[in-house]
């Protein structure tokens, strides 16, 4: 019988080792076939989900480039309807979806309208807060990227080119932007909040301690 040298020194039977790795490499197979088709596609899809989540959380401090590759994407998308002359039903589609989406990113995420709280400052000497958007910046922007993709898509389907007069569309649209904003500026000014935060306060410590000083000269 064959041994084989193991780490401290003992021996191992070279069958056991053998048929150890045998069973180990058998044993694979079988666990592949008891898996059943559904369980192997949801598992794939947990992988994909999970590379491409953190494909995006790679891309959260880089604002500006992803902001350039939106542009990007809407540039396609608007080359794309320019070229074939059509789909704007599509694109009007997806204008009230930026529309309501751009309305969710200026929107504080707890209304002041439904809460006797002060929720956002309004002087000077309040406590700093940092001003919280009902949609953040960054599903602000993975949804309008998202959305310019699914369009762009449409567009190679000739079901959704519905033939229809461009202007009128437009005027519409311009019109609702108009009332909505002037909707959400009202708002904005009645409860007396912009909806950007410039960072928080800084005070000169420096400074305080001159002044503590003056004043215990003072006394």
């Amino acid at each position: 019988m064959e041994t084989v040298p193991v780490a401290g020194g003992g021996v191992v039977a070279a069958e056991t080792l053998s048929s150890s790795s045998s069973s180990a490499s058998a044993a694979s197979p079988e666990s592949l076939s008891s898996s059943s088709p559904a369980e192997i596609v949801n598992q794939w899809k947990f992988n994909l989900s999970r590379r491409f989540q953190h494909l995006l959380d790679k891309l959260v401090p880089h604002i500006l480039y992803r902001w350039l590759g939106c542009l990007g994407v809407l540039l396609i998308y608007a080359l794309r309807v320019y070229l074939v002359e059509g789909f704007y039903i599509v694109t009007y589609g997806l204008g009230i979806y930026l529309l309501n989406l751009l309305i969710g990113f200026l929107s504080p995420q707890i209304d002041p309208e439904y809460t006797d709280a002060p929720l956002l400052p309004t002087h000077g000497s309040d406590e700093f807060r940092p001003f919280v958007r009902r949609l953040p910046e960054f599903k602000f922007w993975y949804c309008i990227t998202k959305a310019f993709c699914i369009a762009f898509v449409l567009t190679f389907f000739r079901a959704f080119d519905v033939p229809v007069f461009w202007p009128i569309l437009l005027f519409y649209w311009l019109m609702l932007f108009v009332m909505t904003m002037r909707k959400q500026i009202m708002h904005m000014v009645k409860y007396r909040y912009v909806p950007f935060s410039f960072g928080k306060q800084r005070y000169d410590g420096k400074r305080s301690s001159s002044t503590e000083d003056a004043s215990l000269l003072k006394d």
